[in-house]
């Protein structure tokens, strides 16, 4: 038996233990609750660690006829290298299959008298027999909206002729149909400024569509009424392709927090910055929170297939859920081109202040905007602008089942402003990315810094909403399981059909 004076210091010794062990470091009392988790999780992630991935991603392209492409055997070595990193960090991984038409080109010409031209197919347009379309040329006017409306076909002739049509104010698809609506066999849509025009249709129009970079749509503008060879041969196979998913063990499963970039490259190239940056940023972030955290809600990742070809991955997936199991998904968070080399800092534009577009997003859309702007301001000293939900990527089958959506893109083929350069560095009058679609997206082609902060920010967001959606769907976790913001999800997906067709609206992909 201890003496008393023993029995006293030991509870002394054992007071002063548990005093140590229950009161919180400085540090960890400086932390709000809600955002301890998305805390640890941005200092655990790295653009570092994850730029072994963008090796790997390249690495398996070089290997595999040097891309990454829906239906190649690059793609499909890249799900396996995904799904083999989750499973080791003992996630639960389904690779679900579903078929789409792959594409082999054949050929692909413009010819006008003696010259040639460089033209390629549009995503999603059918191609033409082998001996292509002739025809003449039938120039559209020129203004904001060439070829936007049916009014623009007026005034001559378009019909049995191929209609030559300049970029912008609508979607591609409508430029198409519009002409076809005049007769047209074929449309060449060119560029609105400098470079290739690399862009979809997002569901097949009725005649075929190329595209051609400014210089040549110039050139086509003076030769209204000229003969013209089009040919876009291409062979169509149905292929069989997989999306990744991958949950958490915990957290509730009712009230799922989402996160998705697409795997899949375009056939010109390995695909780094597109979307290799954003799927490499994922996957640091997922093995970094583990199969089984401490998270209220639970996280499910998700690596889509041929977003290239239409989001195709994104759009298999939500048309397989029953409208319950979309329920089920609080909020989903998309990450495609995250380290564009002249990058820009765009955060989609959920509550629609900018005021351009699709309009705003579904309810609480915009609490995950704010969300992601204010980390990137207040940790890491960047301004975001805002970014439309513009359909060209694979956050639109979730906005048009009235999902709230958000995330970052570091800009595409788009042209950096001279405010921008001021605001981010980079180079005023170039594109974010000038390897945007083309064989040079490789491991040269990332600015590793944005790459670095984007997946900080997407470590935060994770973090933020696997502690609680309240802010954006009202939800505590014992409220999902009882289904009360049905109603207001079925309201969402009404109003977000309303504003935007998505399927079809795939601007300029």
């Amino acid at each position: 038996m201890r003496s008393p004076r023993l029995r006293a210091l030991c509870a002394v010794a054992a007071a002063s233990s548990l005093l140590a062990v229950s009161m919180p470091s400085s540090a960890d009392a400086a932390v709000p609750k809600n955002q301890k988790l998305a805390t640890s999780l941005t200092k655990k992630t790295s653009g570092s660690n994850a730029n072994r991935h963008l090796i790997a991603f390249q690495r398996i392209a070089d290997r595999n006829g040097g891309n990454r492409a829906a239906g190649t055997a690059g793609y499909e070595a890249s799900v396996d290298y995904v799904a083999k990193e989750l499973r080791r960090a003992g996630f639960k991984v389904s690779t679900p299959s579903f078929d789409f038409k792959s594409e082999t080109k054949n050929a692909e010409s413009l010819t006008v008298g003696q010259a040639n031209y460089g033209v390629t197919k549009l995503g999603e347009s059918i191609g033409t027999t082998p001996e292509g379309i002739t025809a003449q040329l039938a120039v559209v006017p020129e203004d904001a909206t060439t070829g936007c409306e049916a009014g623009d076909f007026t005034g001559k002739s378009y019909d049995g002729k191929i209609a030559v049509i300049r970029r912008g104010g609508c979607t591609f698809l409508i430029k198409t149909e519009n002409a076809a609506k005049a007769g047209a066999l074929g449309v060449l849509v060119s560029n609105n400024t400098e470079g290739p025009l690399n862009g979809t249709l997002g569901e097949a129009a009725s005649i075929p569509a190329g595209a051609l970079n400014q210089a040549d749509g110039t050139a086509l503008a003076a030769a209204d009424g000229t003969e013209a060879t089009m040919v876009l041969d291409y062979t169509f196979t149905n292929t069989k392709v997989r999306n990744i998913i991958a949950q958490t063990r915990t957290g509730d499963k009712s009230n799922v927090v989402m996160s998705g970039a697409h795997l899949d490259s375009v056939p010109e190239g390995p695909g780094i910055n597109d979307n290799g940056s954003g799927s490499a940023g994922q996957l640091e972030v997922a093995l970094k929170l583990g199969s089984s955290p401490k998270v209220k809600n639970a996280v499910r990742f998700a690596w889509w297939a041929a977003e290239e070809q239409g989001l195709l991955g994104a759009e298999n997936y939500v048309s397989r859920l029953s409208f319950n199991q979309q329920l089920d998904i609080a909020l989903y968070l998309n990450f495609d081109m995250i380290a564009s080399p002249n990058a820009a800092y765009f955060v989609y534009d959920g509550d629609d202040s900018d005021g351009v577009g699709a309009g705003v997003g579904p309810y609480g859309s915009a609490d995950i905007e704010k969300t992601l702007a204010k980390y990137l301001k207040s940790k890491k000293g960047v301004q975001t602008q805002g970014t439309d939900f513009d359909g060209r990527s694979d956050y639109g089958p979730f906005i048009a089942a009235g999902i709230p959506s958000g995330g970052l893109f570091s800009g595409a083929e788009g042209i950096k402003t001279k405010e921008q350069a001021a605001l981010w560095g980079g180079t005023a009058g170039q594109a974010y990315d000038p390897c945007y679609h083309q064989k040079c997206d490789n491991l040269g082609n990332v600015d590793r810094k944005a790459f670095d902060r984007n997946i900080d920010a997407m470590a935060w967001s994770v973090g933020i909403y696997g502690h609680s959606t309240k802010a954006v769907n009202g939800a505590n976790s014992k409220y999902a399981k009882q289904g009360r913001f049905a109603a207001a999800r079925a309201m969402n997906t009404k109003a977000a059909q309303a504003k935007v067709a998505f399927k079809g609206s795939y601007a300029v992909r």
